[in-house]
C-alpha cells in the first residue's frame, strides 16, 4: 500500500512540471480532489481523483483589495494583539466567502489566500463601524499609508452632551490647537447633520482622534461610522459584508 503524498508532488508527476508550477496551480484554485477544490499544496492525497481545470493558468495572480463594512465591536488595528477586541472579535474574521456581498460585481474567483494574505490598510476604532480596507496590492497599501495625512475620510458621529460655546467653530478652525498622541492634528470640516449627529471630513484620521476632539468641546461620542475613504464610499455595502475593489476604482 502506497503512502499518501503531497498534492503538489502528485500534480507535478501528473503534468511533468516543476513542483513550484504545481503549487501555483493549486494556490490559484485550479485543482480539485474528488471534485472539491483544494488550495493547499501540502494537502495529502492517496488514491483520490486529482483534476486540473482546463481553464488553469500560470499567469501571476492579480493582487486584490477588499472593502469591508465593519460592525462596531470588531478590532481593526494594525497591530492588534491576539484575543483583543470585544470577545476577541477581529475584522479580519469577517473576510470569509459566506460574508461576500451579493452586490459584488467584480467577477473575481475568491481564493483562501485573498483572506489570509491581505493587510489592513485603514485602521478603525473598535467601537466604530464603517468602511475598512484590506489589500494584497502594494500600490494600494502604499497609497493608503504614505498618503494617509492627505487622504480624506468622511465620518458621521452620534453625540450627546452640551457643546461648549464656540465649540463647532474651534473644530473647524485651521489653528484649532488639537494635539493627539503628541502630534498636532490637521484641520477638519465639521458640520451638524441633525441635533445629535455631526459629520466629520478630515485627513489623516486615526483611531481615537474624533472621540478626543468631541470630548474637548464638551461632547461624548455615542456611535461612529466611517462612510468614505478618499474617493471610495461605503455606499450600499451591508453591515458585516465585504466586496472586491473594482479595477476602475481609485482611492
Amino acid at each position: 500500500m502506497t503512502e499518501p503524498v503531497r498534492l503538489a508532488k502528485r500534480l507535478a508527476d501528473m503534468l511533468a512540471c516543476s513542483r513550484r508550477e504545481a503549487e501555483q496551480y493549486i494556490e490559484g484554485g485550479w485543482v480539485t480532489v474528488d471534485g472539491v477544490v483544494v488550495e493547499e499544496p501540502q494537502f495529502r492525497v492517496h488514491d483520490q481523483a486529482v483534476v486540473l481545470s482546463p481553464d488553469a493558468s500560470l499567469l501571476a495572480l492579480t493582487p486584490v483589495t477588499l472593502l469591508l463594512h465593519k460592525p462596531a465591536g470588531y478590532e481593526a488595528a494594525e497591530a492588534a494583539p491576539a484575543g483583543s477586541g470585544a470577545a476577541g472579535k477581529t475584522a479580519i474574521q469577517l473576510l470569509a466567502l459566506a460574508n461576500r456581498s451579493t452586490a459584488d460585481r467584480s467577477g473575481i474567483r475568491p481564493l483562501k489566500k485573498h483572506f489570509s494574505t491581505s493587510e489592513l490598510a485603514t485602521p478603525l476604532a473598535t467601537p466604530a463601524s464603517g468602511l475598512v480596507v484590506f489589500t494584497q496590492d502594494w500600490r494600494v497599501l502604499r497609497k493608503l499609508r504614505e498618503d494617509a495625512r492627505v487622504l480624506e475620510h468622511e465620518v458621521v458621529v452620534e453625540v450627546s452632551g452640551d457643546l461648549k460655546p464656540g465649540g463647532l467653530e474651534r473644530l473647524n478652525r485651521i489653528d484649532h490647537g488639537f494635539t493627539f498622541k503628541g502630534a498636532l492634528l490637521p484641520p477638519a470640516k465639521v458640520s451638524w447633520q441633525s441635533e445629535a449627529r455631526l459629520r466629520f471630513a478630515l485627513k489623516g484620521e486615526v483611531p481615537g482622534q474624533i472621540a478626543y476632539m468631541c470630548e474637548s468641546v464638551g461632547l461624548k461620542v455615542e456611535a461612529m461610522k466611517r462612510l468614505r475613504v478618499g474617493r471610495i464610499p461605503l455606499s450600499q455595502l451591508p453591515l458585516g459584508q465585504w466586496r472586491y475593489l473594482m479595477p476602475y476604482e481609485r482611492f
